[in-house]
């Protein structure tokens, strides 16, 4: 009842300038009815001890002051689709595709590393999922056919299947690649996101094995320890946070191979982590965090306005190096005609390339 009360003091107009707040300072068009968000602002604004919605909306209208407050309003009211391995076309692409050319050219122009943005990367699992498959791809029998385009592999069939697991061959030592990262190409991945809880998860690594069901199973041995993780109420949150952070220490000190292959959670391994930064990010008001080689955009642009989606992508165009490639998911389309894109088709999937020649056009 007390519930009911507090969202009917919440007036239309109020919810007209939220919106307006949200979509101005971070991009989102919150598209959830009235009576939802209503809903939510009274829930949010009970929890923080506001006392009124007109308190929380001074706060966001002077967010510089307090920028924790909006961040935490969105958590819960931005639907985000996540998991691992969602986009295989797009990462197909990149090991296959996109990477041989990167490191040629990085050789011939002096060691330097690729690197690579996961924008609106949400609990990390696309993030890891790119550095998975690079992983995998940088294998020299896998970078060798996607040079010659033969898509074969190796001979004995690990082209295909990972092409079909999106980059991930299942029979290639996660060591063996990962040496052969270190010896040729580096790589260096950032993941950014809205919401400070998001990257929370995502720096922690930590997944339930629910979440990676349908991977290969070399995939999930090479990448992932697993770690025990009680099923408790949520009244003993803390305690089971305080469980998997000492389980998370015993398995970066090697102690997690003795836990149970029943256990529900797995911790991502350090060699994995090693190649990935996390980092909060308002991408309406990015911070510079240099060039990138290839960015990663999926399903971040409908959940922004048609004037903000122009605004971000010439803005990614801006933060990709000449001769970097933006990927979005194949739903999406190019907005901001007049930006020097090339779109390049590699199995299927369709992706867009700064040209060389940016530099000269577009500053650097």
């Amino acid at each position: 009842m007390h519930k009911l009360v507090a969202t009917s003091t919440i007036l239309e107009h109020e919810l007209s300038e939220l919106r307006l707040l949200v979509e101005r300072q971070t991009g989102v068009v919150l598209d959830c009815p009235n009576s939802a968000l209503a809903a939510h602002v009274a829930e949010f604004v009970e929890a923080q001890e506001l006392g009124s919605s007109t308190t929380l909306l001074e706060r966001l209208r002077s967010c510089e002051q307090d920028p924790s407050t909006l961040p935490s309003l969105l958590d819960g009211l931005v639907n985000t689709n996540t998991g691992f391995f969602r986009h295989s076309g797009a990462l197909n692409a990149l090991t296959r595709q996109v990477l041989p050319q990167l490191c040629a050219r990085k050789s011939a122009d002096g060691p330097s590393p690729v690197r690579i943005w996961s924008t609106g990367c949400g609990t990390g699992e696309e993030t890891y999922s790119i550095a998975m498959a690079v992983c995998d791809g940088m294998n020299p029998a896998n970078v060798s056919a996607a040079i010659s385009g033969n898509g074969s592999g190796n001979g004995n069939g690990n082209g295909k299947a990972a092409a079909r697991n999106g980059g991930i061959a299942e029979n290639v030592p996660a060591t063996a690649a990962h040496s052969n990262l270190n010896a040729g190409c580096s790589i260096h991945i950032v993941g950014s996101d809205l919401l400070p809880c998001s990257i929370e998860v995502a720096d922690r690594g930590v997944y339930p094995q629910s979440s990676l069901d349908g991977l290969p199973p070399a995939t999930i041995r090479n990448y992932f320890s697993k770690i025990g993780s009680p099923a408790v109420a949520p009244s003993a949150q803390d305690d089971t946070e305080s469980e998997v952070r000492n389980q998370t220490k015993s398995a970066f000190s090697g102690e997690a191979q003795n836990v149970s292959v029943s256990a529900p959670h797995l911790l991502v391994k350090p060699r994995l982590r090693s190649l990935v930064t996390f980092n909060c990010m308002n991408l309406a008001r990015p911070g510079y965090i240099g060039r990138f080689d290839c960015i990663f955009c999926m399903d971040v642009l409908p959940h922004f306005s048609r004037a903000q989606r122009i605004a971000l992508v010439e803005r990614l165009h801006l933060y990709l190096e000449p001769g970097g490639y933006l990927f979005l998911s194949q739903t999406e389309k190019l907005l901001a005609p007049n930006l020097n894109f090339r779109s390049e088709t590699f199995d299927g999937y369709t992706f867009h390339r700064k040209p060389l020649a940016a530099s000269a056009a577009y500053g650097r």
